[in-house]
């Protein structure tokens, strides 16, 4: 580390100071400090913060989640947001890349559209495979693993933003070949002063051969001055403003990156013969029989050198506020997942514990949840409230998209593929229907008239999260401002543009309860627009003169 410690001390970065070693050995961990920030970051900080509003659509990958496709229930008859990234990564086993195979199928929920794979050779070169598609096909010829040899590898999957054509270049990881050998990355976020950074770059040369706002990270690491490789990761990290969760794989080295509000989760974990794991979900971890250690903290980046298995840390920038997503609890993370330092089942069923104090339904009979997501809080209303839980919808997960159908009418048959009410349990019942948000109310409205069809006598909705009024701008894709729909109506406005009897959402403040005195790490701009990261007004792009031009 003395080596790491002039890099970091040359190179302007955060010093840190040193905390008690685990008993693995080789493991060394730091605690970021309060040091004063680099120039570079304090430049950075001065940057000037814009209102949403002033951002076009922009044509890139994941960056600006506010332009959907215009398609009735966003293509898939799913009213959810959506989590656009996973990352999985393992260092020191000879079956690494099998590992990640494994480690990105208990992650697919967070990406369904692509995947890929970059593995590091004994012979120290990387090797890259990826595909549209979910895991299982992109990797379902085992040759196509076996392209992968080594004891090292990062995998990502993904979605793209909606509207916008999935692309296989777009897909991660992204490996690049620069004048210090190979470089992978996978990335779980969005860099909300993506197009300013690509701006500059573009001024200076730099060619870009996707959308991916994860390609101006490799640029600023090629294109940086300091060395070695972690001084010239923090020197590119400094400069990047909103949520980003990073692996990189070199041919000796796998090296994990959060930045300095937390938003999106990244844990590791180590298996019993020492090899050390990387993820967004300790889910994955389980799968794989590796025991969750920590949580990467926010501004630190964590370094493991395959080549001995050492372990070390260092801070990119001092602490900042934690904001930590609170939809990886709501919605995104698998329940058998801990997340933030919380298991996500108990977040869920305390969410519905806390709504049923807040907004009982004493008429109903019975309480069912939307599945998958909403069973938990559904648990804790019932629990709370006395009513009978029952399982009275039934996903189905192999239909398909539904807009490819050739008519309305088959289209809403096509729904009942997806959800299927069980009719013994809501025929003349009155029902409590428990989801875990409510975003553009096209799902909500044809669950309630399916109950209705069903025979339900009445219909209650309540919803375990506050009413989504702000698009997310850290990674999740979320519709336009003016398509979330209790932003454009009331209450009651809501209440009867979907048709059910009655409404209710979880309040902010008793959601904000239910987290005590973390309640001001969470990242909540969703519900209130309070956005802990702004986007900032791009430099003008100089116009470009041809050289032909008298």
């Amino acid at each position: 580390m003395a080596a790491a410690a002039a890099a970091t001390a040359s190179s302007g970065l955060i010093r840190c100071a040193t905390g008690g070693a685990p008993a693995h050995g080789h493991h060394q961990v730091f605690r970021c400090s309060a040091a004063k920030p680099s120039p570079l970051a304090l430049r950075h900080r001065a940057g000037r913060p814009a209102p949403l509003q002033a951002f076009p659509d922009l044509d890139r990958d994941r960056v600006t989640p506010f332009d959907y496709d215009g398609e009735v229930d966003g293509g898939d008859g799913d009213d959810h947001p959506r989590e656009e990234c996973g990352v999985f990564g393992v260092v020191g086993d000879p079956d690494a890349t099998s590992l990640c195979y494994l480690g990105l199928q208990k992650l697919q929920h967070r990406g369904e559209e692509g995947a890929g794979i970059a593995a590091a050779g004994d012979d120290g070169t990387i090797k890259l495979e990826r595909g549209l598609g979910l895991v299982g096909d992109v990797f379902g010829d085992p040759a196509r693993l076996g392209k992968l040899p080594g004891q090292a590898a990062i995998g990502h999957v993904r979605y793209s933003t909606a509207g916008a054509a999935a692309s296989l270049r777009n897909v991660q990881p992204f490996l690049a070949g620069y004048r210090f050998g190979q470089l992978a990355v996978a990335h779980n976020g969005n860099l909300v002063n993506y197009q300013a950074l690509r701006n500059k770059l573009e001024a200076q040369g730099s060619i870009f051969s996707t959308s991916s706002d994860t390609e101006v990270i490799q640029h600023l690491i090629a294109t940086s001055l300091s060395r070695p490789l972690l001084a010239r990761i923090c020197d590119a990290c400094e400069r990047l403003a909103g949520a980003y969760s990073l692996l990189f794989l070199t041919a000796d080295k796998l090296l994990a990156v959060r930045d300095p509000f937390g938003f999106r989760p990244l844990v590791m974990g180590r298996r019993a013969n020492g090899a050390i794991v990387f993820a967004s979900e300790t889910c994955a971890l389980d799968l794989i029989d590796a025991t969750y250690e920590r949580e990467v903290e926010p501004g630190e980046v964590v370094v493991v050198d395959r080549r001995d298995m050492s372990v070390s840390s260092a801070c990119l920038v001092p602490h900042r506020p934690r904001k930590s997503c609170v939809f990886e609890h709501i919605y995104f993370a698998l329940p058998n997942s801990v997340v933030f330092g919380h298991a996500v089942h108990e977040r869920r069923n305390a969410y519905g514990r806390a709504l049923a104090e807040e907004s009982p339904a004493p008429t109903a009979d019975v309480v069912i949840p939307v599945p998958d997501s909403g069973f938990y809080a559904a648990l804790g209303f019932s629990q709370t409230s006395g009513l009978e839980f029952q399982q009275g919808l039934i996903r189905w997960h192999y239909s398909g998209r539904s807009f490819i159908q050739p008519s309305q009418a088959i289209r809403d048959l096509a729904v009942k593929l997806k959800l299927a009410p069980v009719h013994g349990v809501i025929r003349g019942k009155s029902v409590v229907v428990v989801d875990d948000s409510l975003v553009r109310g096209t799902t909500s409205s044809k669950i309630v008239r399916l109950l209705r069809d069903a025979g339900a006598r009445e219909v209650h909705m309540r919803i375990a999260s506050p009413p989504v009024v702000g698009s997310c701008l850290y990674g999740i894709d979320t519709p336009s401002e003016g398509e979330l729909i209790s932003n454009r109506m009331d209450l009651e406005g809501v209440r009867r543009a979907i048709g059910c009897d009655s409404l209710a959402f979880l309040s902010l403040d008793k959601l904000h309860t239910i987290y005590g005195d973390e309640a001001h790490e969470l990242c909540d701009a969703c519900f209130s627009r309070n956005y802990p990261v702004l986007p900032t007004v791009p430099e003008p792009v100089p116009e470009l003169v041809s050289a032909f031009e008298d």
